[in-house]
């Protein structure tokens, strides 16, 4: 699997609460990212069905 790079905008607040929460789990910010992305994307399919890619 290839990786990719994401560029977003994110307000000042609202990052520094990721790495708050990204430090209390022991990870990164970026992994902590992934893992909400990921989450977000398996919420989706369990109401809405595979997305088929």
């Amino acid at each position: 699997m290839a990786i990719k790079h994401l560029t977003i905008r994110i307000d000042e607040k609202m990052l520094n609460k990721i790495h708050i929460v990204a430090d209390y789990e022991g990870r990164s910010a970026n992994s902590q990212i992934l893992i909400l992305i990921r989450d977000s994307i398996e919420k989706f399919e369990k109401e809405h069905g595979e997305i088929k890619i």
